[in-house]
């Protein structure tokens, strides 16, 4: 049976879809179902709380909130549904996070922790964390890397023994985390903590939100004048509900910095990203991290700018062998970025590549990304 809706959930979704940015689906609003469960029992809890003044308590809540694992295929709506969750529960300790961003900043304070000599880094961080929040959102919960896998499922069973309430996204059950991953065995009793302890909910609709998003759109802008920052302004808008913030990748011991990233989509300059002291690790992180990347004020390359040119080169095959889907503004089309210089007629095949990257067919057979409904 479908859980009580929230009016202020449901009068958001409703004032979207009245004004054309969603459909409506009744599998999208069996989610909201899910989620205003938990969104009425942090606010209750939260009020509760509060009336009790003075009181010193060791954990949040006297009861588990139930904790949310909300999954389905890309396009589906998962993110929006949980940022406009996430905008309407009315609690002051809540934060929403890219799961690849919360875990490296765990891996910071482990670090710290251990160097500190505690006895106990994992439930020192953990019970730190714990502290300052109630509500946990994470976009996109992947676990790629052994020692994530090693680490997430304590990590997440203590922030839930503290009363810390968890509600993640993810484009795969809980059966499929990890999956071939090495000594997986080791992961299988966090897939049976989440399947014993969230409220695991498979987001089904029969629309496909990643089929026309960009379908007519303009993604690569030129020259580099008011109408091309406008018009990935609205792009950016449109994809992200206009949230964003910086996302610190960590590599090789280095800090990547990604100016803004919202929902897997994510904002840089040519400068940021060319003109940094970066290379094929970094633009490998980049992306395995993010859907979309919008790219703005690519220049034209004169012969004096050969390294740039060649980061540029190696970011464009980056996210062209990811599937990455690019929009960007540049100072010229593809074929006259850089027609002069050392490794201007190796250019043109990253010409050719960018050229083909602008169709709204691309990236399709791949899981084209979620965009602004991910």
């Amino acid at each position: 049976m479908t859980a009580p809706q929230s009016p202020d959930l449901i009068s958001r979704y409703n004032q979207l879809v009245d004004s054309g940015q969603l459909r409506h689906d009744e599998g999208q609003l069996d989610a909201i179902g899910r989620l205003d469960n938990l969104r009425a029992f942090l606010e209750t809890a939260d009020k509760s709380q509060r009336s009790l003044i003075g009181a010193l308590r060791e954990r949040w809540y006297p009861d588990q909130p139930p904790s949310v694992y909300l999954w389905g295929g890309v396009g589906s709506g998962k993110s929006m549904l949980m940022d406009m969750f996430f905008a309407k529960t009315r609690i002051k300790h809540k934060r929403r996070v890219h799961f690849y961003a919360f875990m490296q900043e765990i891996h910071r304070d482990l670090h710290k922790a251990r160097k500190k000599g505690t006895a106990d880094p994992v439930a020192s961080v953990a019970q730190a964390v714990a502290a300052k929040t109630r509500l946990l959102c994470f976009d996109e919960l992947q676990i790629t890397d052994i020692t994530d896998a090693m680490l997430v499922g304590r990590l997440f069973e203590l922030l839930i023994e503290a009363g810390v309430a968890v509600v993640t996204t993810s484009n795969r059950p809980p059966r499929d985390l990890y999956k071939d991953g090495l000594n997986r065995a080791l992961f299988l009793p966090f897939i049976e903590f989440v399947q014993a302890r969230f409220v695991v909910h498979h987001l089904v609709t029969d629309l496909d939100y990643r089929q026309d998003r960009l379908r007519g759109e303009t993604t690569y802008f030129s020259p580099l004048d008011k109408a091309a920052t406008d018009g990935l302004n609205r792009i950016w808008c449109d994809l992200t509900f206009g949230y964003g913030a910086p996302l610190c990748l960590t590599v090789n011991g280095r800090d990547v910095i990604l100016p803004m990233f919202h929902n897997g989509v994510a904002r840089a300059s040519f400068a940021e990203l060319c003109e940094a002291a970066l290379g094929p690790a970094d633009y490998l992180a980049i992306a395995g991290a993010i859907k979309v990347l919008v790219l703005e004020n690519i220049p034209e390359l004169s012969p004096s700018a050969n390294n740039e040119a060649k980061r540029f080169v190696i970011l464009i095959d980056t996210l062209y062998e990811a599937k990455i889907r690019l929009i960007c503004s540049a100072a010229a089309p593809p074929e006259a970025l850089f027609t002069n210089g050392r490794g201007a007629f190796e250019f043109q095949r990253t010409a050719s590549r960018l050229s083909e990257m602008q169709s709204a067919d691309w990236a399709r057979p791949h899981e084209l990304a979620s965009l602004k409904q991910a």
